[in-house]
């Protein structure tokens, strides 16, 4: 006679006080914390020094109300870029026809706008219709035939710019109308009042800082229920405080000039959408798989074709969005628009702590990566550095965001 033993009930205690541990858990020892995620924690580390660097380099400027809406606004297309480069990027892929594709973007936007007078928002759909094809072509390529995306998208670099050139028959349109141009060069300013200041953009930033803090102590409530290492509470505290203040501060400077750029209420909107879809869907632990071992994600089930396939379509949708974004912000389609996109959105992978190999990346870190650049760029361009030089330092900033993620494999790999 066999006997059977119920089965155990959930621990409904150490649930329960997940929350009152996450009070006490954790380590105070700052090079432990560091050392625990070098490649996430240098970059951040990174980003505050070169934003000092150049506040002084500048006398403030650099740190102006002025000039921080101006870097919004000059830069978002390529963070928008830099969200679907690093979700390709951890799939272990790479996509060189992003600047391309943009052109092409714009340049159907233009035509149907400008040239044959539809509404504005016909223009938006068409660029974004035009993204997502070419993303199902790029898709289709590098997951149901085979081909290395490196190869496809050196193609579409080719061809994609080739048709830009043939839809605008290689002139320059503009202008686009007033609604078009809001979708870069627009802000929302004045709805809750305000001495001097923009009411309405400091209230989203308090926002944005609630939000932040509730995301983080939840994060820290889960990793200490499943025994992961966090830091100490008071550590926790200073951390999500510094962050709060540095939003705060963003959203102070940009309430003093012109308000809340629209344009950052779209990159906002992406950042905290596709960091959800990264983090907590079956998609994004399916992509981090492929990246990191695809023998063992295909053995597990992943239905690798279809992820790559669709992987590709996503990197499409958001460059059409940053086409849209682009040709807004220039009033314009030209030929030659996009050009070196690309490498920006790369390099803003990859110095975001995204590795080589793939399997690894973050989007928080992508936009990191390209704010970075795009600091460094607008600080260059304050201090008056030729053309040239700025592309020499952007080369080496990227050869050495490479180079610390060898260092970070090859010092994990020792350490086994």
């Amino acid at each position: 006679m066999t006997s059977t033993r119920p089965a155990p009930e959930p621990d409904t205690a150490s649930s329960a006080s997940a929350p009152a541990a996450a009070l006490h858990t954790g380590t105070s020892d700052p090079r432990t914390l560091i050392m625990r995620n070098l490649r996430q924690s240098g970059i951040y580390v990174a980003f505050i020094v070169i934003v000092a660097l150049f506040a002084i380099l500048t006398d403030g400027v650099s740190l102006s109300p002025g000039n921080i809406t101006n870097i919004v606004l000059q830069y978002s297309y390529i963070l928008v870029l830099a969200i679907g480069m690093v979700i390709v990027i951890i799939a272990g892929h790479i996509d060189l026809s992003v600047g391309s594709v943009v052109a092409l973007t714009g340049a159907v936007s233009a035509v149907l706008v400008i040239q044959q007078g539809q509404p504005w928002w016909v223009g938006v759909l068409a660029a974004l219709a035009v993204g997502v094809a070419v993303g199902a072509w790029h898709g289709f390529w590098v997951a149901y035939v085979g081909m290395p995306a490196f190869i496809v998208t050196l193609a579409g670099m080719l061809l994609f710019r080739g048709l830009t050139l043939q839809v605008l028959d290689n002139i320059s349109l503009s202008p686009f109308p007033a609604e078009y141009q809001r979708a870069a060069n627009g802000f929302l300013n004045g709805l809750l009042g305000g001495q001097g200041y923009d009411a309405f953009t400091l209230l989203i930033a308090a926002l944005a800082v609630a939000g932040y803090a509730v995301s983080e102590f939840r994060t820290r409530v889960a990793r200490i229920r499943y025994q992961q290492p966090v830091e100490s509470f008071p550590l926790f505290v200073a951390r999500v405080a510094l962050v709060g203040a540095i939003i705060m501060f963003f959203g102070w400077q940009l309430a003093h000039a012109r308000g809340l750029p629209i344009v950052l209420i779209i990159l906002a909107a992406l950042v905290i959408g596709y960091g959800l879809v990264t983090r907590r869907t079956v998609f994004g632990r399916q992509v981090y798989a492929i990246g990191g071992n695809l023998s063992a994600a295909m053995l597990s089930g992943v239905k690798v074709r279809s992820v790559n396939f669709w992987i590709f379509v996503n990197m499409g949708f958001l460059t059409g969005v940053a086409g849209v974004i682009y040709s807004s912000r220039a009033n314009g389609a030209q030929p030659a628009a996009g050009n070196m996109f690309e490498l920006d959105a790369i390099a803003a992978a990859f110095i975001g702590g995204a590795a080589v190999s793939g399997g690894v990346g973050t989007v928080v870190g992508a936009m990191v990566g390209g704010l970075i650049m795009a600091v460094m760029s607008n600080g260059m361009q304050l201090m008056g550095v030729d053309q040239s030089t700025q592309s020499v330092i952007k080369g080496l900033v990227l050869l050495l965001a490479v180079a610390f993620d060898i260092y970070n494999k090859r010092r994990a790999g020792a350490s086994r």
